[in-house]
């Protein structure tokens, strides 16, 4: 006998009578809203138009004209920890990121991943029967673990998204970057000389997630996060937003504060008496600097306004998306910074960061001088520039100090919301003075769609979502703030909020963490930390620092930590992308390799073998590492074996002096580094010396684009061959070995003490 047990007893009932023999998703009604989140990151709070600046910002200033612009809100000073702190509404140090993914220290604040005891919004949301789907930097998953071999357990994708499509570490080339999609690399869709830029590449894709979802189920609401890779450096923008700010900062950043720190006062974004904070040590006056250095400033501050400017209008073109498909006013729309203005462009600004690193490494920055006839690729994709510290400053007004700061520079940023569902007409284009936090705006969103964040998430206890909910300042201009106490800390630096005064110290690495100074400030007269009260209050003071001590041990901030640059070393130890025996060996075909998974060449001697097979004509790259502005490759070209080390567009290049033969042949490059800072590479065919070749530089670090092997990734590291240039005979097997006999704990140790005393 055949039984239809499942259906069984149900002929003749009507469907309204059948109860469902599978589990219902949740549904969370046709009228819930959506939320979408744009997050820009090293975006100041004087550079949106609306919040001071003279760059044209159109499209944000229109969110804050028809919703509410809060004046006093505050982030990390680094971008993983502020990205942790508002997908789950927790202290950044207890759910495991107390800076930035790239770095894992052992202790459970710096896991270099959110803590699985740390829902994210889109993992509650989803829960809630919300879409989710995810544009832009995700920089929340160790970097060692963002190649394809995974685990992808951090990914955006198990971490509550649907969709997902971006990059996963800090910065990428915005004409050349290295995408993901979903669970697994893929090349971008176009090439900058077809006017490929990121920023677009995301909001289109953006609006086709949406799109595609409300198409199908119109009756799903969805959660949206767009976390660009601007303004990070690298700045770079098409050129015709480039040509719109030609010649706008000649007069430099004295000026250009000033009439920032005016606007501001006029438009009431900051209180009357605000005063303007001095220049920051290494900031000279404009009118002082020499011709080439004001030139190179100008241009470099032309290119992040451009950049900018450009990364508003697609924030246009994403709320007009949202518009045409009839779903803005019932959407929830926050745009935020994740910190403060970058100092990473040191006092003169640089065309190529990994240079600027490369220089303090090596003791002797670029000088205005160096970099003057390279002015015209600045912006662009032959640049990866990052502006001056002046410039920076300006950017924070009025405010000192800068991102790594817990310093009002480093912390205090641009919060819009706009939901004209919910905030009444009399109050749209008002301003918001209370104090906001971060790890605030969870629960905030919990709080306007009426959810509760679960306490255990798929069998995992969780911790308590600690931020604090400010839909009531949404809907009352003189509600009172919320959150009270606020701690901060970033590599040693500390500050604590209560109510209207802010205790902080900025910690110089290696000094006692006990006996360091602080500050004191009364904010309510002093937003931008001008009169330390410390000397005339220290019984306050001491309360102050006592009560961030507490704080420091309620949301897992201990121990304190002040290691940076050393940390981001590669970590040879099994199941690492980095093997104990410093040997790799790569067979293609294989995806582009994330910087810090590849080789860890950087700093390094090695000696590359590559095993092939071939004919005569059959050309093409073995491996080749970085891009165009900074590189090594290793190719074929003409049946002669070539390494062109591109050290900062200064390419030192050799060409074996033999043909290499047909049939199987081993081909050798074998670099090394010489005492003076220079380094030296030889080649080899078939175990027969072929050349060699000196490059003034060797580079201790080379670029933010990693490896690939048979093939060249992204733009051309050599000017002798077009991208890919894939390898077109058989390239059975790649094999580096580090050769370098300095300790590398020695060499990290010493590199970190050269940063610091840069």
């Amino acid at each position: 006998m055949v039984r239809a047990s499942r259906f069984e007893g149900t002929i003749g009932r009507t469907v309204a009578d059948s109860q469902p023999w599978y589990d219902e998703p949740p549904h969370p009604g046709a009228d819930a809203p959506n939320v979408v989140v744009v997050l820009l990151d090293d975006t100041g709070f004087a550079q949106f138009g609306c919040y001071g600046s003279d760059i044209d910002t159109p499209n944000v200033d229109a969110l804050a004209a028809n919703g509410l612009q809060f004046t006093n809100f505050h982030v990390t000073p680094l971008c993983s920890p502020t990205r942790a702190a508002l997908l789950t509404g927790r202290s950044q140090h207890a759910v495991g990121m107390r800076t930035v993914a790239n770095m894992l220290t052992g202790f459970p604040n710096q896991l270099g991943h959110i803590s699985n005891h740390a829902t994210t919004i889109a993992e509650v949301l989803r829960e809630e029967g919300y879409a989710t789907f995810c544009a832009g930097k995700w920089h929340l998953a160790p970097t060692e673990q963002c190649s394809a071999a995974g685990p992808v357990d951090q990914w955006p994708l198990a971490r509550g998204f649907d969709r997902f499509y971006g990059f996963l570490d800090g910065e990428t080339d915005q004409f050349h970057p290295q995408l993901v999609c979903d669970n697994h690399p893929i090349d971008p869709p176009g090439r900058p000389e077809d006017g490929y830029h990121l920023s677009e590449d995301l909001v289109d894709q953006a609006l086709k997630m949406v799109a595609d979802s409300k198409g199908v189920r119109p009756d799903r609401p969805f959660f949206l996060y767009v976390p660009f890779g601007a303004t990070h450096a690298p700045h770079q923008a098409p050129e015709s937003y480039l040509a719109k700010y030609a010649g706008k900062y000649d007069d430099g950043w004295d000026a250009a504060r000033q009439r920032c720190y005016e606007r501001q006062l006029e438009t009431g974004v900051i209180p009357q008496g605000t005063q303007l904070a001095p220049r920051n040590p290494g900031v000279d006056p404009w009118d002082g600097l020499g011709e080439n250095q004001r030139k190179l400033a100008s241009r470099l501050q032309e290119a992040f306004a451009a950049f900018l400017d450009h990364t508003d209008d697609q924030i246009g073109r994403l709320i007009e998306g949202l518009r045409e498909l009839g779903q803005l006013d019932n959407t929830i729309v926050i745009v935020l910074a994740d910190n403060g203005a970058s100092q990473e462009g040191g006092p003169f600004g640089v065309l190529h960061e990994m240079q600027f690193f490369n220089s303090i490494l090596n003791g002797a920055l670029d000088t205005p001088d160096d970099l003057i006839d390279r002015l015209d690729d600045i912006g662009g994709p032959h640049s990866h520039t990052n502006y001056p510290w002046g410039w920076a400053q300006c950017g924070n007004t009025p405010f000192k100090w800068y991102k790594q700061n817990t310093h009002e520079g480093g912390v205090h940023v641009p919060l819009i919301v706009h939901y004209p569902d919910r905030i009444a007409a009399d109050q749209r284009g008002t301003m918001r003075n209370q104090f906001v936090y971060v790890s605030d705006i969870a629960p905030t969103i919990y709080d306007l769609l009426g959810i509760t964040p679960p306490q255990t998430y798929r069998g995992i206890e969780q911790l308590p979502v600690t931020g604090h909910s400010f839909a009531g300042v949404i809907d009352d201009p003189g509600a009172s703030a919320t959150n009270s106490v606020q701690y901060f800390e970033m590599m040693g630096s500390r500050a604590i909020v209560a109510d209207e005064w802010k205790a902080v110290c900025k910690h110089v690495p290696g000094a006692d963490f006990d006996t360091e100074p602080w500050e004191l400030y009364h904010l309510a007269t002093d937003w931008s930390e001008c009169v330390d009260l410390a000397g005339e209050q220290p019984e306050r003071l001491k309360e102050l620092i006592e009560l961030w001590w507490s704080e420091a041990e309620q949301n897992g901030v201990l121990p304190l930590d002040d290691r940076t640059m050393e940390l981001f070393g590669p970590r040879f130890r099994p199941n690492s992308p980095h093997p104990p025996d410093e040997h790799y060996v790569y067979r293609p075909p294989m995806s582009p390799l994330p910087m810090q998974a590849g080789p860890a060449i950087a700093g390094r001697g090695f000696r590359l073998t590559a095993h092939i097979t071939r004919s005569a004509g059959q050309d093409g790259v073995l491996f080749s590492t970085g891009n165009e502005n900074a590189g090594i490759s290793v190719f074929v070209q003409n049946d002669r074996l070539v390494v062109d080390y591109n050290a900062f567009d200064t390419h030192s290049i050799v060409e074996s002096n033999m043909a290499i033969p047909d049939g199987d042949a081993t081909l050798v490059a074998d670099v090394r580094r010489g005492q003076d800072g220079s380094g030296a590479i030889g080649i080899e065919v078939n175990g027969q010396a072929a050349g060699s070749v000196t490059s003034a530089t060797f580079m201790r670090i080379i670029s933010t684009i990693g490896a690939s092997i048979g093939f060249n990734h992204g733009s051309a590291v050599s000017s002798r061959y077009d991208a890919p240039f894939t390898f077109a005979g058989k390239l059975h097997k790649l094999e580096i070995q580090l050769v370098d006999d300095e300790d590398p704990d020695t060499r990290r140790t010493e590199a970190a003490a050269e940063m610091r005393r840069q």
